[in-house]
């Protein structure tokens, strides 16, 4: 990994066509939440997607993560917070797709 390089851990969402505004909301808020219950996150931001080419597949939100090593990311992974927030996506969620790289400038 080079010097200063970060391990990005992106989660994209597509959520099912039945699942309201409110428990989109709730999704997101939610994730929001995990970096103040998991220290090992380096850095969060999230989005949605605006682009006008119409390739993301039903995918509509973007979280990405940053972390500091392979051993921060692993614990979040299994951290009691992350795994609740997990726990809670079967009702609105219809897929994810997890990406995660080392950054290169």
């Amino acid at each position: 990994m080079p010097p200063n390089a970060f391990l990005r851990h992106v989660v994209l969402f597509a959520f099912k066509a039945e699942a309201g505004q409110d428990a989109i909301d709730t999704v997101v808020a939610d994730f929001a939440r995990l970096p103040a219950a998991i220290s090992d996150i380096a850095a969060y931001e999230w989005g949605t997607n605006v682009s006008p080419e119409g390739l993301n597949d039903g995918f509509t939100h973007c979280f990405t993560l940053s972390f500091t090593s392979e051993a921060g990311r692993d614990a979040y992974l299994a951290h009691p917070a992350h795994q609740d927030f997990v726990a809670t996506l079967g009702a609105c969620l219809a897929r994810s797709l997890v990406l995660d790289y080392w950054t290169r400038a």
